[in-house]
């Protein structure tokens, strides 16, 4: 009988006898045909991992491992892997799933499975006359059709017990062939052969058309599986339809999914790769108004190209927006049923019991009238830490949710302790809400389910099962707690994931690049969608204040030096063991006490002053309960230990150790948050600086520095919250202590710019980073650019056997010059995208990308778009690649080389830097303790040139990338060096206690708010002719300045005294809004014109005078002493002089001061 798999007669008949099942079962048993797709796709696949040595084998050894395996994506490219990863998850449905499969399933299926095969038969015959035609294609009538009368559709239960039987024989299979050492040899052979087949079958060009068009239609049916739809009735696709608006009135919906009733949920319009999804929407549009008119019910409209995939319910007014995947049919329902029940929020009643306060109300309207009027389905409430976020957002819940406005709710907090507080805040306020810890419980059914991050992370990337237990349109309402803290890079995915309102709570809104609150929530830059501030609270009595008190120890602010000791502590220095090669230092650096240095008298002096000046009740008899934030562990245990020295009679548990390794930690927190019960003093290393609600609080001591101002603002909210009769009846709480031992307000109190700063990424993110970069250095100038045509040409071809690069840890070979050394690189960066992993939601919101970039055409050139797309795009997802060694010191040595080699491509002043630490590390390598290694041994002569500084001189990129590959498994060889911990009893010095002012208690307003404000203003008003001038260095007027004012009190960006204190701190509000705004770079370069035309300037002057105009772009104006500082003095540590005369430098002088002085108004600079 003919088969469309004969081509594999000769040389495959395992594989061939396998694929005829799945061939003619195909209408004849759907079910079973792709149980023997996927069967004969794994032994394909284990052929391929047996005979081709340039596989690795993955860390699983499952099929889903196997085909994801980079080396394997490299070897078959990513349409083949596709096709073979479908056939796997079709042929897991298909033996798991309840339900039919379709005979259209199976067909396709099998057509995948051909393609996949004839791939294998392309490039591995070994006969030339036995490889299949070029012009092969998959005939669909070649299936046995209709069912012949002998076949019998198998129940699932029995291809379930097929399943397991073949499983079980692969299993023991493979544990024979691992005793089987003649297999070995057989092996070996297989390999030569397989390897001089491989080179012979690339010479021939392969012309087979792979159909991806059909397997990306076969993509969106799966992401509908995933959501439960199986498709197996006619009426499921190209379903016919009149009344449409075109020449015949006639068209066909590419799928329709149909409720149980008969009537229509959806309509999806399926758009071509090449094509944006969205080009389909009216199109979809006028199907909804067909079906509409037809069946009395509109449906919602999907439009997808398979990798993006748009939603649009219409009927409520909001636009399309994009999803990451489809609807199930109960949230379907949901969604249509919502049409009816659905009530006006403002007409709903806000239950007063749990949220009563005014300010929680109001909250909850300005959400509300995001929600409903504004069309805005993101939310920020900026609410200070104790006035009852969570208790608003349970009320807001209770509110959507009587309203009919959402059914499934998501909470989540970025630690298990707030979200068990959640849990019991939930738990009490809505008592009939079922409510489920997703930490501790995944498979429970719920309406509000409250769970960390990274939990729900690992739940939505789970691909055991083929139905996504989490789709996209699981959950109604999203609230995110802590926002400040927790929306982050790592975890914005969970958000964009999820198609549901989303609703964010912090205390401290920030504005910095990646984790800024506000633009995730489609928000102006410090405009919340509401905001209690503290100083509000305070002021209404909801929470209390602050009474900050400077403590000033001498040791943890200024460091100990030998010098300045007493001769007894002198003495002292000088018996201790200080665990120093070079013996006792000179002096003992300020970060290094309680870090590395205990000192008995520092930490006594502190606990005398908590004990004697610490708030007390009992009638003034005992310390209230106190939060010490240490340091570290070992900090917090000494403070433990010096306390109990110093008050024997209190008993042993009246402070206590409480951080996330304390046993029985939460059962501590519990006995310390009962009023009377002790610990009263709670030492604590992160653990109790946010999340932690004790209203007995009274004492807050920093015994550290905190430089996170989101961190400062939730650890004096451990003191903020209000307890009745803390002092005795009727003797409230109105206030708590801050003891300061860090000059923490001090630093505050500065009021420094927000940090622009991201998320830092990963060491793996930054290494990828540095290698698109350095690619794109190559393809951008020297040796290499001039030959990537024919880097182009020899890459261009991946599929051809031979031509994927060796398996991680089996490097190539190390390259003789810059061409070779590019091939590697694209290489490695196409491995790593080949090891992205399609069902991850990180990945699929980039899978077009992902895609695009797994095909090493697309590698030739890289451009600076595509340098900035890679970087942004994908550097950040996760992979599956691994190197053999794949340890942080080998990591951070590849960072190390290649910052060295884009430091080749474009000289940097820190080259000298990063050399010498290279050099470091080649010494340690060659000390006796490691070179007797015979692993380091072998590069001996290697680790003693990159000692000398002869190596160095004119290094080129492949002398360094040699070195880079030769060193990086050698590093974490070098023996660890810990620096032992000091404990001592030298005499501190403690100043005189004073009160200070702990200034912007207006978290989420004030001060910041206004600055982040103006400077939106200034950005998005280029058209204003004030604005002009400012941001390019034309002279301001009294005129400009007032008109500023005017705006700024005008708009409510601030008051009177906000424009008065910025006048009066930056010298004029002119010179306030420039170190805000900068100026434009080309308008700084112009006032340097003159004087790069007057002079003939060196290399060294060019590159400072390169940071004087950066610095001046970026800050607005430059003072001639900054020009002593960094980034300056790395350049020339003694300043200007060292690079220029002094003409020169008098010329720069006289250019800054005319800059800075074009934002200062004549008139007021005359005044």
């Amino acid at each position: 009988m003919v088969s469309n798999f004969d081509f594999l007669r000769a040389e495959w008949p395992d594989l061939h006898n396998e694929a005829i099942r799945a061939e003619r079962l195909a209408v004849a048993d759907p079910r079973v045909s792709c149980f023997y797709a996927r069967r004969t796709l794994e032994l394909a696949v284990n052929w391929l991992y047996e005979a081709d040595d340039t596989l690795r084998t993955p860390y699983q050894s499952d099929l889903a491992a196997r085909i994801a395996e980079p080396t394997m994506v490299n070897l078959v490219g990513p349409a083949i892997r596709t096709k073979m990863d479908l056939i796997r998850r079709q042929g897991n449905a298909a033996v798991h799933r309840p339900g039919p499969v379709s005979h259209q399933d199976s067909t396709r299926t099998a057509v995948e499975l051909f393609h996949v095969l004839y791939w294998l038969a392309r490039h591995y015959t070994r006969t030339p006359d036995n490889a299949p035609a070029s012009g092969l294609s998959f005939k669909r009538d070649v299936i046995p059709t209709p069912v012949p009368a002998e076949v019998r559709r198998k129940k699932q239960a029995e291809v379930q017990k097929m399943a397991e039987d073949f499983a079980r024989q692969q299993d023991e299979l493979a544990k024979a062939q691992r005793r089987n050492k003649d297999l070995d040899a057989e092996v070996l052979r297989l390999r030569a052969q397989v390897k001089e087949a491989k080179a012979a079958n690339a010479t021939v060009p392969d012309q087979h058309d792979y159909n991806e068009a059909d397997t990306r239609t076969h993509i969106i049916d799966l992401l509908l599986r995933e959501a439960g739809w199986v498709l197996t009735n006619p009426e499921d696709r190209e379903y016919p339809l009149t009344g449409l608006p075109t020449s015949t009135g006639e068209g066909r919906a590419d799928y329709v999914l149909w409720d149980d009733n008969g009537r229509p949920l959806a309509v999806v319009e399926a758009k071509r790769t090449t094509k944006d999804a969205r080009d389909g929407q009216q199109q979809a549009k006028a199907y909804a108004d067909a079906l509409e008119a037809k069946f009395g019910q509109r449906p919602v409209i999907f439009c997808t190209s398979g990798y993006r995939t748009f939603v649009w319910d219409d009927h409520f007014g909001y636009p399309p927006r994009e999803v990451h995947g489809f609807y199930t049919k109960d949230e379907l329902r949901t969604l249509i049923m919502r049409r009816a029940g659905r009530q006006a929020l403002a007409g709903v009643e806000i239950n007063a019991d749990i949220a009563g306060r005014h300010y929680q109300a109001r909250a909850i309207r300005r959400i509300a009238e995001t929600f409903a009027d504004d069309k805005q389905r993101q939310a920020l409430l900026v609410m200070a830490t104790g006035a009852g976020k969570t208790r608003t957002v349970i009320a807001l819940v209770d509110l959507l949710n009587r309203a009919g406005w959402i059914k499934r709710v998501l909470f989540l907090a970025d630690r298990t302790a707030l979200v068990n507080q959640a849990l019991g805040a939930f738990k009490q306020h809505l008592p009939s809400t079922p409510v489920v810890n997703l930490v501790e419980e995944k498979n429970t059914e719920a309406r509000v389910y409250v769970s960390t991050y990274p939990t729900m992370m690992g739940l939505i990337n789970d691909a055991s099962d083929e139905v996504r237990k989490f789709g996209p349109g699981y959950f109604d309402l999203v609230v995110i707690d802590e926002a400040h803290r927790s929306v982050y890079q790592k975890y914005g995915a969970i958000f964009e994931y999820f198609d549901a309102l989303l609703v964010g709570l912090t205390a401290t809104p920030k504005d910095e690049i990646d984790r800024n609150t506000y633009r995730l929530f489609h928000l102006e830059d410090g405009v919340p969608t509401d905001v209690y501030s503290l100083d509000e609270a305070i002021q209404e009595k909801y929470l209390v204040g602050p009474t900050t008190i400077d403590v000033p120890l001498k040791f943890p602010r200024e460091g100990i030096k030998y010098d300045e000791l007493s001769e007894e502590d002198q003495e002292a220095w000088d018996l201790t063991e200080w665990d120093d090669d070079e013996g006792a230092p000179d002096e003992i650096t300020a970060d290094e006490v309680n870090k590395h240095l205990f000192n008995k008298d520092t930490i006594d002096k502190a606990l005398q002053t908590v004990m004697a000046y610490g708030a007390k009740v009992e009638g003034g008899d005992r310390l209230g309960k106190t939060i010490v934030f240490a340091r570290n562990t070992k900090h917090a245990h000494f403070i433990v230990e010096r306390f109990n020295d110093l008050y024997p009679d209190l008993g042993g548990d009246f402070a206590q150790v409480i951080t996330h390794n304390t046993s029985y930690a939460q059962a501590t927190l519990d006995k310390f948050s009962r009023r009377d019960s002790p610990p009263y003093i709670a030492v604590s290393v992160d653990m109790l600086d946010t999340g932690v609600d004790i209203p007995e609080v009274v004492n807050l001591v920093f015994a550290k520095l905190v430089r996170s101002k989101t961190k400062f603002w939730q650890m004096i909210g451990r003191g903020t919250r209000l307890c009745p009769d803390l002092f005795g009846p009727g003797d409230d709480k109105s206030g708590f202590l801050v003891f300061d031992m860090g000059r923490n307000v001090e630093f505050f109190n500065q009021n420094l710019p927000a940090a622009e700063g991201r998320t830092q990424p990963s060491l793996r993110e930054r290494v990828f980073r540095k290698r698109v970069e350095l690619l794109h250095g190559l393809d951008s100038g020297g040796p290499a650019a001039a030959e990537t045509g024919q880097a182009t040409t020899e890459q261009a071809t991946p599929e051809a056997p031979g031509s994927a690069p060796a398996a991680p840890g089996t490097a190539p070979e190390e390259p003789a010059d810059e061409p070779s050394l590019r091939r590697s690189l694209a290489e490695r960066l196409q491995s790593e995208v080949a090891g992205m992993n399609h069902r991850n939601v990180e990945v699929r919101r980039q899978l077009e990308r992902v895609e695009a970039y797994q095909d090493p055409a697309a590698w030739q050139p890289i451009t600076a778009d595509k340098r900035d797309e890679l970087i942004e795009t994908l550097a950040p997802l996760p992979t599956e690649f691994k190197e053999d060694e794949n340890s942080q010191e080998a990591k951070r040595f590849d960072l190390l080389a290649l910052r060295l080699q884009l430091g080749v491509l474009e000289p940097e002043p820190g080259f000298d830097k990063l050399r010498q630490q290279v050099q470091d590390i080649a010494e340690a390598l060659l000390d006796p303790t490691t070179i007797n290694n015979p692993v380091v041994a072998k590069h001996r002569e290697l680790l003693a040139d990159l000692a000398t500084d002869a190596w160095w001189e004119d290094v080129t990129l492949p002398m360094l990338e040699l070195m880079r590959r030769r060193v990086r498994g050698l590093v974490r060889l070098i023996p660890k060096t810990r620096r032992g911990i000091v404990y001592s009893d030298f005499e501190d010095e403690l100043g005189e206690l004073t009160e200070t002012e702990l200034r912007d208690l207006d978290i989420g307003g004030g001060w910041t708010r206004f600055e982040l404000k103006v400077r939106t203003y200034v950005h998005s008003h280029g058209d204003d002719l004030s604005v002009q001038k400012l941001l390019r260095n034309r002279q301001l007027t009294s005129a400009d300045i007032d008109h500023f004012t005017r705006v700024f009190l005008d708009g409510g960006f601030g008051t009177e005294g906000d424009i008065e204190r910025a006048e009066e701190e930056h010298g004029g509000l002119g010179l306030f809004l420039r170190s805000l705004t900068g100026l434009e770079r080309d308008a700084v370069a112009a006032a340097f014109d003159e004087f790069q035309a007057g002079h003939n300037l060196t290399g060294t002057e060019l590159h400072f005078l390169k940071l004087i105009i950066d610095y001046v772009a970026k800050n607005g104006f430059l003072d001639v002493g900054d020009l002593y500082e960094p980034p300056f003095t790395s350049v020339s540590p003694s300043g200007p002089e060292g690079v220029f005369g002094d003409a020169k430098v008098d010329a720069i002088q006289e250019i800054l001061n005319r800059i800075k002085a074009t934002a200062i108004p004549p008139e007021a600079a005359a005044g």
